[in-house]
């Protein structure tokens, strides 16, 4: 073999094994990629716990009601979900009012539900009972007076001066009033009479006192008739020093048995 032969030939051996070496480098298997490294783990924050409900007012106006009367309830509640008032009035919103009309005292409780819990709270309406009215008092029974009654307690006696019989002024206004007395005494009682009595004080005789007591006695009985009384409806008598008033021995107890006094007739 000629030298530029083996040349040749030694030349494409070392290409032919050149291209060999890269044809098994370009075969061999590339190695992945590391992984990526791993995510941080993070701890997700707990949601905030729920707000409680709360029942900000809970009232009953009034308070204090007289049966078949009405009470008002009112309300107002935050963060409830769910709320009721017992005693029949039943679900509600989270603010308003009711009527109620109980018949006794009750209690009504209103119970609050949400997410955060329950509440509740009670209001008392008071239901006073109605005492019927007392009857009326029986009417006052009227005692009619007796013509005695009247008689004796609104007849006044007229008084005289000493060892006298003339009607002086305090007797003229004593006189006038029985006057209208025994005048409507004798029209509503017909078969009435009055005795007109005569007196005197202690002093001087029996005998002169039992005239000047029958001219006391007649003195008053006319000047009775002057202002419309009947006549023959009173009668005289003279009693004297016998039937005294008083039996002090003074001016003032003598002034109170120098008298005409007027009693019912026999």
């Amino acid at each position: 073999m000629s030298k530029r032969t083996l040349q040749v030939t030694r030349a494409g051996t070392m290409l032919l094994a050149a291209f060999m070496v890269i044809n098994v480098a370009g075969c061999k298997k590339k190695a992945p990629p590391p992984p990526p490294p791993p995510a941080p783990v993070t701890t997700a924050p707990a949601p905030p716990p729920s707000a409680k409900p709360v029942i900000s007012a809970f009232t009953a106006e009034p308070r204090s009601i007289e049966r078949g009367q009405a009470s008002t309830l009112r309300w107002s509640v935050q963060n409830a979900t769910d709320m009721t008032i017992d005693q029949g009035v039943g679900a509600i919103q989270s603010s308003g009012s009711r009527q109620v009309f109980p018949a006794d005292t009750t209690t009504y409780t209103l119970v609050a539900n949400g997410p955060g819990g329950s509440q509740t709270q009670t209001v008392t309406v008071e239901v006073r009972s109605t005492a019927p009215a007392p009857p009326p008092p029986p009417p006052p029974t009227s005692t009619k007076r007796t013509a005695t009654d009247i008689l004796s307690a609104d007849v006044t006696d007229a008084y005289f001066d000493y060892d006298k019989n003339d009607v002086r002024d305090d007797a003229r206004a004593a006189l006038t009033k029985d006057a209208d007395v025994l005048k409507q005494l004798f029209a509503d009682n017909p078969g009435f009479s009055v005795l007109v009595e005569g007196h005197c004080d202690e002093r001087g005789s029996a005998e002169y006192n039992l005239g000047l007591g029958d001219r006391r006695a007649n003195a008053a009985k006319e000047f009775l008739q002057t202002l419309g009384v009947p006549a023959d409806k009173l009668k005289t008598i003279s009693y004297g020093k016998e039937q005294p008033q008083c039996t002090d021995p003074s001016e003032a107890c003598y002034q109170k048995n120098r008298r005409a006094h007027f009693s019912p007739g026999r």
